[in-house]
């Protein structure tokens, strides 16, 4: 009898201990949820509304520092919610801090992603929408990323490009300035009128309304080559025009040289066939 009776009275102090758990830690518990689910629903609003700001004012900022931000603020979230439980910020922050070492280490190559593209922000090679050629690749700037940029070749090709690398290599803007040079070189035969070929060339650059008048084009004999002289033509038009501009143009003063009798020449070889007579035999 005494020992059910011993037995009954544990499970009573047990139960009366849960039921004070209970009392004490439900409250703290529930109230945590509803901070972490109003908090990650307020971030998420805040990143976005921060996302619509920053894309109409600066849209090669705006992806990489909407991520920065969610990931930051949701971290704070959680050292709140742990807090609030009972857990002690100073433990929970020194496991993250450990875990955050850890992690670094074996992700050197994303931490140097991660301050390219800090770099990539700060002092702004390229931005979204610009064209450059990194990497072997050419194409546009569709989206920098915290680790990571995208490009899109022309092409229709998607490319992405570690941060780290593009900010530690040559890369070329190809429409960083409005404006660009279109180097041409035409050749024409040696017996053609150079003044002609020059005239003619100037007259289909002044019928092209791409082609700026100012800086003047440029129209100078460039070589003197084994089977042509070579006229070289610089005119400059928008960075939008250059490739239509060139295109055009070649089609353009070949048939203007075509229609006023200037030979482009080719290669050419002249071969000479000696014939020998077989000595007489005596």
């Amino acid at each position: 009898m005494e020992d059910l009776f011993g037995e009954s009275g544990k499970a009573g102090e047990w139960l009366d201990m849960a039921v004070e758990m209970i009392m004490l830690y439900a409250p703290k518990v529930v109230l945590a949820i509803i901070t972490l689910l109003v908090g990650l629903w307020l971030i998420n609003r805040l990143v976005n509304v921060l996302d619509a700001r920053l894309k109409a004012k600066d849209p090669s900022l705006n992806k990489f520092l909407c991520g920065l931000v969610g990931i930051v603020l949701k971290i704070l979230l959680l050292i709140s919610v742990a807090s609030m439980v009972g857990i002690a910020t100073t433990s929970f922050i020194a496991i993250i801090g450990a875990a955050g070492l850890a992690i670094g280490l074996a992700l050197q190559g994303s931490l140097a992603n991660f301050a390219g593209g800090v770099l990539i922000l700060i002092f702004k090679p390229f931005k979204v929408g610009d064209t450059i050629e990194a990497q072997g690749f050419l194409g546009a700037v569709d989206e920098i990323n915290i680790l990571y940029t995208i490009i899109n070749t022309f092409d229709n090709r998607r490319i992405i490009v570690p941060n780290g690398a593009l900010a530690n290599a040559s890369l070329v803007n190809v429409s960083y300035y409005e404006t660009r040079r279109c180097d041409m070189t035409f050749g024409i035969h040696y017996d053609n009128d150079i003044d002609k070929a020059k005239a003619i060339i100037k007259r289909c650059l002044d019928e092209d309304e791409r082609v700026l008048k100012d800086p003047e084009p440029r129209i100078a004999v460039g070589s003197l080559g084994d089977n042509s002289v070579n006229i070289i033509v610089r005119p400059w038009t928008g960075t939008d025009d250059l490739w239509p501009v060139y295109w055009d143009m070649h089609e353009k003063i070949k048939k203007a040289f075509d229609a006023e009798g200037i030979t482009i020449p080719f290669p050419q070889r002249d071969v000479h066939v000696y014939q020998h007579s077989a000595p007489s035999a005596e």
